[in-house]
């Protein structure tokens, strides 16, 4: 194959005739196999994957306690508590709404380039400062997923396990959000589906993942297509798997209802 490889090349660079086939065989063993670059295909998606899981799990904690903070001040009765945790809970409230209004409002990439370029410009962790820029952001949106998954739920329900003896934190751990997770786990499947693309962002501050590995190959071979469909059929393949393992979650999830 490589001496097929080098023959066809070599036509290829005098100007030779060659069909079409052979033409595609040149540019997809250079693209893929010459010099073990599948390798860098491979470190990439490694790097993407470990990524994409310090993200969600910083956008979960994130999501989850501001969720929390805002449906807390959101359901709490007028004059209800002491006026020292009213006005705590309503400076926390404040805060988490500042924090999702700009997270939401402002463009991933300016977000990207912020924390890589000002706030952490010393640094030399390009990989990690994306993460933890790519959770902050999905942290936003999975708050807003979380909150509007609690408030759907009947406060009645809330009410009967504090009656019970259950104190706040415990009645959100295991009434309200077990309940909550089935009905927002199509959105957070999602979520996590667009986190996962999103990681090929990283790539504007010095990340090296998927994306910055195809850049490192087409700009030594000067042929850009191949390994940019190439790493696009490796994200279409992760978004397909996980899609499927989220489906089989739900599916489990709905037997457990029937029960």
């Amino acid at each position: 194959m490589a001496e097929t490889y080098a023959l066809w090349k070599s036509m290829m660079l005098n100007g030779e005739h060659i069909t079409f086939w052979q033409s595609f065989f040149v540019k997809f063993y250079q693209a893929f196999i010459e010099k073990d670059r599948w390798s860098q295909y491979l470190e990439g998606v490694g790097t993407t994957l470990m990524v994409t899981a310090m993200a969600l799990a910083i956008g979960v904690v994130l999501g989850v306690i501001v969720a929390i903070i805002r449906t807390a001040h959101d359901q709490r009765r007028p004059g209800s508590g002491s006026f020292i945790s009213r006005f705590v809970l309503g400076i926390a409230n404040f805060i988490c709404k500042v924090y999702v209004t700009i997270i939401r409002g402002t463009p991933m990439m300016v977000q990207m380039l912020i924390m890589g370029l000002v706030i952490f410009k010393s640094s030399r962790d390009f990989t990690t400062i994306g993460a933890l820029t790519l959770g902050i952001n999905s942290g936003a949106y999975v708050a807003e997923i979380i909150r509007g998954g609690l408030m759907s739920l009947d406060p009645g329900q809330a009410e009967a396990s504090r009656s019970l003896g259950l104190n706040y934190i415990d009645t959100m751990w295991f009434v309200v959000i077990p309940q909550a997770f089935k009905a927002i786990l199509p959105s957070l499947g999602n979520e996590f589906i667009i986190l996962l693309k999103d990681t090929s962002l990283i790539t504007v501050i010095g990340g090296k993942e998927l994306l910055h590995a195809a850049q490192g190959i087409y700009t030594r071979t000067y042929e850009q297509m191949l390994p940019l469909i190439g790493i696009a059929v490796i994200y279409l393949i992760l978004v397909m798997v996980f899609s499927w393992l989220q489906g089989i979650l739900e599916r489990r999830l709905r037997q457990s209802d029937r029960r």
